[in-house]
């Protein structure tokens, strides 16, 4: 049963300052961005949420800024805004990728990154990407700012480190050197606006032949958007050849298979979920064994 809309009210402040100062008299209220997700949820008479806030005229919340040792985009940034960015085409292809696998067309030009961040999907598209570049998010309130790790960011299923108050602000991904080899992948039901069954973003780092670094994101393998710590460990400092690849592979996956805690759901079993992502584990591994 589709909601009624008399059942809600929502106020649009013109700037960021009026916008914190109405969350700040009333932490009831919940920021809508870009809306994609909540008017599901509208669509389908089960948005619990009546008391709405509406942060799409804020064009504070709207920038990306390229500096020279980072990339900082606004919460408000569309994930049409990050497709085409060229220096995020150039330095964050896994974030770039990551926006475009976000719904429809109409979607990503109405849908933005702090929406993103802040629903709080476990199988949300752009929080592998920015795990991965080891992200940190700037939050403002009334009362100031504060920055945290992205990998601090999530707590639990839909819960996060976001006080009552306070709106996300920022994203600062560090631009990495070109040394780091990228991997990312979505598995769906099909191509395009499919959510994730799983998805897996990775880069690493080779150094004569040893990994010396390697970071990986993943969607959908727990409650929230997980770095795949106890897998990275294992392939840390290990030799990455096609003779070695067997061993990483099951070293890899054994990790992974500690570490990872998929559900049952409507889009997939959890036996799926862990069986796929240890194959997109070993794919990457694959490419980078043969990349040299």
């Amino acid at each position: 049963m589709r909601s009624n809309v008399h059942d809600f009210s929502l106020v649009a402040p013109p700037t960021l300052s009026e916008a914190l100062k109405l969350l700040a008299s009333d932490p009831a209220l919940t920021p809508i961005a870009g809306g994609t997700e909540l008017m599901v949820a509208l669509s389908a008479g089960r948005l619990p949420q009546r008391q709405l806030l509406s942060l799409h005229q804020v064009r504070e919340l709207r920038f990306i800024h390229a500096n020279p040792e980072t990339i900082v985009l606004g919460a408000g940034t569309t994930f049409t805004d990050i497709r085409r960015h060229e220096a995020i085409a150039e330095d964050l292809p896994l974030l770039t990728a990551a926006a475009s696998w976000t719904g429809s067309i109409a979607n990503q030009n109405r849908g933005t990154l702090g929406g993103n961040i802040v629903n709080a999907s476990p199988a949300a598209d752009t929080p592998p990407a920015l795990l991965a570049y080891g992200a940190t998010l700037t939050l403002i309130s009334s009362a100031g700012m504060r920055t945290m790790p992205y990998g601090m960011f999530h707590l639990s299923y839909k819960k996060t480190a976001l006080a009552p108050d306070e709106l996300l602000y920022s994203v600062t991904v560090p631009r990495r050197s070109p040394g780091y080899r990228s991997y990312i992948r979505k598995v769906g039901t099909r191509n395009a606006q499919a959510i994730s069954k799983v998805a897996i973003a990775a880069l690493a780092k080779i150094e004569d032949g040893i990994i010396a670094d390697v970071r990986i994101g993943a969607a959908s393998l727990r409650e929230t958007p997980v770095r795949c710590a106890a897998t990275e460990k294992a392939l840390t400092g290990q030799t990455i050849s096609a003779a070695e690849l067997p061993r990483l592979v099951a070293a890899a996956s054994s990790a992974l298979a500690s570490e990872a805690k998929p559900v049952d759901d409507i889009r997939s079993t959890a036996k799926y979920r862990a069986a796929v992502a240890a194959n997109l584990i070993e794919e990457f591994l694959e490419q980078l064994a043969t990349s040299g």
